[in-house]
């Protein structure tokens, strides 16, 4: 009776032992596909910003200036709608400088009626993904006195 007990304990150690190795393959072949695959919405989501710049092409050959400004509104509206669908949001630059999310690239003496320590221009726009600067917005400075 203690023998068979034993046997019957010994064959459930083997099969939970076979189920954790399965487990562990599985998760690992899924954690595999979700790296592989992960890029899969925001592969998608750009297909139409293709679709836009070929449209910018063909109008191009018509010699028709406004037919290509159109079309590259249209691409950079859904270049922007497909990375805010994935957490990317431009930063907006108030008048004071913020370190936390600008980069000074340069400063210039404070024009009249602007204070020292405020953003002249912007140079460069700057993007958040989530709540991480992923681009600081590149700005000019007004100088201190």
């Amino acid at each position: 009776m203690l023998e068979s007990r034993v046997a019957e304990l010994e064959e459930e150690l083997q099969y939970s032992a076979a189920e954790m190795v399965n487990t562990r393959q599985r998760a690992a072949r899924e954690r595999s596909e979700a790296l592989r695959y992960g890029g899969m919405a925001i592969a998608l989501r750009m297909l139409p910003l293709l679709d836009s710049l070929q449209k910018a092409l063909d109008a191009s050959d018509d010699d028709d200036s406004d037919g290509l400004r159109e079309g590259v509104r249209l691409t950079f509206k859904g270049a922007k709608a497909a990375l805010e669908a994935e957490g990317v949001t431009q930063i907006e630059v108030d008048s004071t400088f913020d370190p936390t999310n600008m980069e000074a690239i340069a400063t210039v003496p404070a024009p009249e009626g602007s204070e020292p320590g405020s953003v002249i221009e912007v140079v460069e726009v700057g993007y958040m993904y989530y709540d991480r600067v992923l681009r600081a917005a590149r700005v000019i400075v007004a100088e201190g006195e």
